[in-house]
C-alpha cells in the first residue's frame, strides 16, 4: 500500500489500536512537518455548493481538512464525468446494478449524507424515467424490478408523496407470488434469486416504516428460501453438515453476489425476524461449514468446489464472506466469527486493489466497504485508516491502468460506486454497502477490538 505518510491520519486523537500499517505512518515529527495539527479540523475556503462538509455531522471530527476537501472536489469531478458518460448509457437497463436505478441510488446517498434537496430532487428525475420501462423479466433488487420500485418508494416517501409511494410498493408485493413457488426456476442468490426479493422489503421496512411490508408477506419468502436450501441440502447428502445449502448455473457458489455468503448475510439481518431455532440449528451450522473451507490466507473460494486462491472481490472472496461474518458475530455473539472476519480484512488490505477497476462489485471501492463495516462494528480506527487509504486509491481515479468496465458509469461496475463509497468516508459512522446492508434501526453496542 505504500510506506508514506497521509495527513489523514492527524485527523485521529491518541493512537492507533495497536497496529502499525507501516512505521512511517505514525511516525509525530513527519506528521509535524505537514503542518497539520490534531485540532486543526474544520475546512477553509469554499467548498463546492454540491457537496458541502458544513451539512455534513462528525466529518470533520474524522477527517483532516486537507484529505476532506480532496474528497469533495473528487465527487464533484466524477458526478459530473458520470452525468457526461450516461447521455450514452442504455436506456433500457433499469438495474440498480447497471443501470438507472442505481444512479437513482446513488444520488438518494448523496441527499442523505448532505441533506441537499438538489439530490432528492435528482434521484425522482431517475425514479421517474425508471418506472417507465420496468419490464417483468426479472424480481430482485439489484437486477430486477425490485429496485426500481423499492427506490421509487422510497424517493417517493421522503418527498411525502405517500399515494406514489404506495403503489410502489403494491407493485413490488405483486411480485411475491412468483418468488414463494417452489415450482419456479428461480434461484435463491442475491442478485437474481429470492434472497434479492427479500433485500427489497427488508429495505423498505427499514427506510420507510416497519410495517410498509407486513411480516407475513416476508416470512412466506424467508420460508421459501430455507425449503429450498434444505432440500438442496438433502439432494446433496449434507443435511448434517451443511443444512442450507443452494447453487446457481449447477455451482455452490460462496460469495456475497451468488453464494451462501449473501443468502445467509440476509437471513440474519434482525429486521427479517427469522426465529432464534431456524438461525441456530440451520443457519449457524451452514455458516460454519463454509468457515472450514477457508483458505490458509483467509481468503474463500469462489465455489465450495474450487481450491484456487485468486479472486478478492465482494461479489468472489473475502470481501463478500467478512459480511457473512459480522454478521454472524452480532447474531451468534462467538469471537470466532469476529476472528474470521479480521482474517478476511488483511486478506482485503493485502490484496484488494483491483486491477478490475474502482467499483463496487469486483472493485476497490466495494472492498473499502469491508473496512467502513469493520470499523463501525470494532471502533478500532485502524480499519477506519485502510478504508480511508482504499479511497485515496479511488481518488486517482483513471490513472492505474486499470480496465474499464462495460457499464463505466454504472453503481456496481463503475463511476457511481466509487462516488458512493467516497461518500461514505465522509460519515463512516453510518456507511452502507449499497442494495446490501440495510441500515440499522437502532444503535448498535460495539464491541472493542485490541490491536
Amino acid at each position: 500500500m505504500g510506506s508514506y505518510c497521509h495527513p489523514f491520519w492527524s485527523a485521529f486523537s491518541g493512537t492507533c489500536g495497536g497496529e502499525h500499517e507501516s512505521s512511517s505512518c505514525f511516525n509525530r515529527p513527519m506528521l509535524q512537518c505537514m503542518g497539520v495539527k490534531p485540532g486543526s479540523l474544520t475546512v477553509s475556503g469554499k467548498v463546492p455548493n454540491d457537496f458541502s462538509t458544513a451539512r455534513i455531522p462528525h466529518f470533520s471530527r474524522i477527517v483532516n481538512a486537507r484529505f476532506s476537501k480532496r474528497i469533495q472536489a473528487k465527487i464533484k469531478d466524477l458526478l459530473q464525468q458520470m452525468e457526461e458518460g450516461l447521455k450514452t448509457a442504455d436506456p433500457h437497463d433499469c438495474s440498480a446494478y447497471t443501470g438507472w436505478t442505481g444512479i437513482a441510488l446513488l444520488y438518494l446517498q448523496l441527499y442523505r449524507v448532505t441533506k441537499n434537496q438538489s439530490h432528492l430532487q435528482r434521484s425522482l428525475d431517475y425514479v421517474k424515467r425508471i418506472l417507465r420501462n420496468l419490464n417483468g423479466r426479472r424480481v430482485t433488487f439489484l437486477c430486477g424490478d425490485a429496485g426500481p420500485l423499492a427506490v421509487g418508494a422510497v424517493v417517493y416517501h421522503k418527498l411525502k408523496n405517500d399515494t406514489e409511494s404506495k403503489e410502489c410498493v403494491a407493485k413490488l408485493l405483486q411480485l411475491q407470488r412468483s418468488v414463494i413457488s417452489m415450482d419456479s426456476e428461480l434461484p435463491d442468490e442475491l442478485l437474481y434469486g429470492r434472497a434479492g426479493y427479500l433485500y427489497a422489503l427488508l429495505y423498505l421496512n427499514t427506510e420507510i416504516g416497519p410495517d410498509t411490508v407486513p411480516q407475513s408477506v416476508i416470512k412466506e419468502v424467508i420460508d421459501a428460501i430455507i425449503e429450498s436450501g434444505k432440500n438442496f441440502s438433502k439432494e446433496e447428502r449434507k443435511t448434517d453438515r451443511c443444512p442450507l445449502l443452494y447453487q446457481w448455473h449447477r455451482k455452490q457458489y460462496v460469495g456475497a453476489a451468488h453464494g451462501v455468503a449473501g443468502i445467509y448475510y440476509m437471513l440474519m439481518q434482525p429486521i427479517a425476524n427469522v426465529d432464534q431455532e431456524t438461525l441456530t440449528e440451520l443457519v449457524k451450522p451452514s455458516i460454519d461449514y463454509v468457515r472450514h473451507k477457508k483458505f490458509r490466507s483467509g481468503n474463500y473460494p469462489s465455489s465450495l468446489s474450487n481450491e484456487t486462491d485468486r479472486l478478492v472481490h465482494w461479489c468472489h472472496g473475502a470481501p463478500g464472506v467478512i459480511h457473512m461474518l459480522m454478521q454472524a458475530y452480532k447474531t451468534f455473539k462467538e469471537d470466532k466469527y469476529l476472528k474470521d472476519a479480521i482474517d478476511c480484512s488483511d486478506v482485503i488490505w493485502q490484496r484488494g486493489l483491483l486491477r478490475k477497476g474502482y467499483g463496487i462489485c469486483h472493485g476497490t471501492a466495494g472492498n473499502g466497504y469491508s473496512f467502513l463495516s469493520l470499523y463501525n462494528l470494532t471502533q478500532d480506527r485502524k480499519y477506519l485508516y485502510r478504508a480511508c487509504k482504499f479511497a485515496e486509491w479511488c481518488l486517482e481515479y483513471g490513472a492505474h491502468g486499470c480496465r474499464i468496465p462495460d457499464r463505466p458509469y454504472s453503481l456496481f461496475e463503475g463511476m457511481a460506486g466509487a462516488i458512493h463509497f467516497l461518500s461514505d468516508i465522509s460519515v463512516p459512522e453510518t456507511s452502507q454497502f449499497p442494495a446490501f446492508e440495510l441500515r440499522p434501526q437502532k444503535r448498535e453496542n460495539k464491541v472493542e477490538q485490541d490491536g
